[in-house]
Parts: C-alpha cells; sequence; structure tokens
C-alpha cells in the first residue's frame, strides 16, 4: 500500500518512516512538511494511505483532508487532543495522539489492514473495519461490542465504558477511548462520550440514553446539535 506523510515536524516524520520499516506492506512513496506541496502531489498521484498532521500553517491537515480523494485512507496526527472533536467532520480509519507509541501505531495499522481487506465494502470508515474493541480492566481483557457501548465517561486516568447496564472501567484517556472507535461516537462534553444510536432523546442543553441524562458541554453544543439534525 502506498503511504504519504504529511507533517511539519521532521521528527515526527521521521518516527513514522521508522514506525512504518517494521511493516512491508506499505510503502512511503513521499513525505511533505507542507500541506500545500502534499495538495499538489496529490492531484496527480494516488496514495492509498496518508498520515496526515492536523496542525500546519497555510493548510490544515483537516482542510487538506477534504481536498483529496475519498478513496485515501486517512490517519490524523496531532499533539492536541481538542482537535478529536474536528476530526469526526472526516471520514478518518483512525486518529493518533503525539507523542504515538509503536503499541498505539500498530493498532492503527490493523485497522488499515482491515479496512484494505474489505474493500469490497461500501462502508471505508472506522465502523466498517472494527466491529469490536479489547477493554483492559485490572487483570482481565474484555471483548466488547461496539453496538452495545451506550456511552463512555471519564473518572480521573480511566475510562467507564457503560455497555448493556454494566460498567467496565480502563485507564485510558479520552483521546485514547476515541481512537478506538467508529463515528458513531462522539464528544459531548470533556468527560463523556456517547454512541449516537443510543440517544433516546435530545434536548437544547443535555441527551438521554435509557435512565442516563448527560448533560452537553458549552463548548460541543453547536457540533452536538448540528450532528443530531
Amino acid at each position: 500500500m502506498k503511504v504519504i506523510i504529511v507533517d511539519d515536524e521532521p521528527k515526527a516524520i521521521e518516527l513514522i518512516v521508522s514506525y512504518l520499516a517494521h511493516f512491508s506492506k506499505f510503502e512511503i512513496v513521499s513525505t511533505f512538511r507542507n500541506g500545500l506541496k502534499a495538495l499538489e502531489f496529490l492531484n496527480t498521484n494516488t496514495v492509498d494511505i496518508i498520515f496526515l498532521d492536523i496542525n500546519m500553517p497555510h493548510l490544515s491537515g483537516l482542510s487538506l483532508s477534504k481536498m483529496i480523494s475519498s478513496k485515501t485512507s486517512i490517519v490524523f496526527t496531532t499533539a492536541y487532543s481538542e482537535h478529536a472533536l474536528e476530526s469526526y467532520e472526516v471520514n478518518a480509519i483512525d486518529y493518533l495522539l503525539k507523542p504515538i507509541s509503536l503499541d498505539r501505531f500498530s493498532k492503527t495499522i490493523t485497522k488499515l489492514t482491515n479496512q484494505k481487506d474489505n474493500s469490497g465494502s461500501s462502508d471505508n470508515t472506522l465502523s466498517g473495519a472494527s466491529k469490536t474493541i479489547f477493554i483492559k480492566s485490572g487483570l482481565e481483557i474484555h471483548q466488547v461490542s461496539l453496538d452495545a457501548i451506550e456511552y463512555l465517561q471519564k473518572d480521573g486516568n480511566y475510562i467507564n465504558y457503560f455497555v448493556n447496564g454494566k460498567k467496565i472501567m480502563g485507564r485510558q484517556s479520552i483521546a485514547e477511548a476515541l481512537s478506538l472507535l467508529n463515528n458513531n461516537f462522539f464528544q459531548i462534553q470533556k468527560s463523556y462520550i456517547i454512541n449516537f444510536t443510543k440517544i433516546d432523546s435530545v434536548s437544547s442543553d443535555h441527551v438521554v440514553i435509557g435512565e442516563n441524562k448527560i448533560p452537553i458541554g458549552s463548548q460541543f453544543k453547536s457540533f452536538v446539535l448540528n450532528r443530531l439534525k
């Protein structure tokens, strides 16, 4: 699979290059430190995957992602977790928060490989690439269907997954949790992520899932209400 990397930080590019060297299916055809140069390249060349930094001068990664072929799989990279919300406007296969570990990068490679193996499907988003996730909780590892997750709640250094009335606690950040989920999930305040398909009702300041009334944060309100139209 042909890959390009777009990031204005040379060390960030070097890291992804070094990680991709572990995976023989992936061929790096070019790297760019400027979104405009990457767009110029993509106007005349086709690639399978782009690792794309969100926060870049002149042309942001989000802007660039909306200008390229829908056949190109996008993996966003950024040092700023608040960009996760914006990235859901684009059908990205994954979202990597810097500093990126090889273990976390390997999970992205699995998603990319699964997506390409299932390329006959009309759904090329994360939802088509992964139906279940694994949550490490203490000494146990739980395999959980994405469709069964109702919502997630941040609790200190942990995330509580509410699944069919049960609670599973995993040691994760909000950004790490979002990276595992598909596009049915989005953040509605700093401490909550909800499954769109589980919403029973919504008002201007909260959503209801079962017996749970979850407030919508002020900074997320516009995005949430537009998403729910």
